[in-house]
């Protein structure tokens, strides 16, 4: 056979045209009752319920740190207070020395109080 399909003296057989078949759907909308008025109060008191126990649990955790944190801070306030009061007991302890109580008095012109007593007689201050 001859070239058929881009031959112009020839008419090819043709086709009928089918019909497209459109099918109509229809859409059943179903419309879902509203929830009534009472229940949609309860809905919302339950949330505001829940988040009023949150807050009152997450304030409580916030305490608790800041509880936490002045203990931490009061723990170290009182290990340096220990060390400053060892500091100063070492100090004290130091100038109780008696040595250097009497090298300090001697230095200012204090006498030293290891020459013995002077006694006074009072009988005979009596008589006179």
């Amino acid at each position: 056979m001859a070239y058929i399909n881009g031959n112009l003296a020839m008419q090819p057989k043709r086709k009928p045209d089918q019909k497209t078949v459109v099918r109509e759907t229809k859409r059943i909308v179903v419309k879902r009752k509203s929830i009534p008025v009472q229940e949609k109060l309860l809905y919302m008191f339950t949330v505001v319920f829940c988040v009023i126990v949150l807050g009152v649990i997450v304030n409580q955790y916030a305490k608790n740190y800041d509880m936490r944190v002045q203990i931490k801070q009061m723990k170290t306030q009182y290990a340096t207070m220990n060390i400053d009061m060892k500091e100063l007991q070492k100090q004290v302890e130091m100038l109780n020395d008696p040595e250097r109580i009497r090298k300090m008095a001697e230095t200012q012109g204090m006498a030293s109080t290891e020459q013995p007593d002077i006694m006074v007689n009072t009988q005979s201050a009596k008589t006179e």
